[in-house]
């Protein structure tokens, strides 16, 4: 293990651009299923986006640090933060999987968070019926028996191991 001062190099140049582009398509990914794909989220799914909003942008700072040669912590430190994102977002994924398994309950208010409703020209009082958010324990979908949150967990838990081993390993 390397020290937080120890010089950046290529390494963290391309871990942190490669994190910058992961984690933006794994986001980019649930954004698509939602808008394209018509699977609308739940309060649970639009939490475990929040390390992602967070992390790619994170991650491109980073990699201008690294690029920029600006002190060696700082380009470590934003790696470490982005692991830390990610680890946090693999909590909010086995939380959310083991809801959908049933292992434990689910929050008590978990249904769709939406800002904008297309009323189709109805009134919304209209619409109340015609529209059931998700319940965070009904999986909207299963690929090779995992769930949306079930990915999640494994897209959270590589990029958390890229991050941290970018953070200390040796330029």
């Amino acid at each position: 293990m390397t020290s937080f001062t120890t010089g950046t190099g290529r390494s963290q140049t391309l871990t942190a651009l490669f994190l910058a582009i992961a984690m933006a398509a794994v986001v980019g990914t649930a954004l698509g299923f939602q808008h394209i794909g018509g699977y609308m989220p739940c309060k649970l799914c639009l939490e475990q986006r929040t390390p992602y909003y967070i992390g790619a942008p994170l991650m491109a700072v980073a990699a201008l640090s690294s690029l920029m040669h600006w002190p060696a912590w700082l380009t470590r430190l934003l790696l470490a933060l982005g692991g830390l994102l990610m680890l946090y977002g693999l909590y909010l994924g086995i939380y959310h999987a083991g809801v959908e398994w049933r292992w434990w309950p689910g929050p008590t208010d978990c249904a769709a968070v939406s800002g904008v409703v297309d009323t189709g020209g109805k009134g919304l009082l209209d619409i109340l019926n015609d529209v059931v958010p998700p319940r965070c324990e009904d999986a909207a979908l299963r690929v090779l028996g995992l769930s949306f949150a079930g990915w999640n967990v494994i897209a959270s838990a590589i990029l958390a191991a890229v991050a941290f081993r970018g953070a200390f390993r040796k330029g």
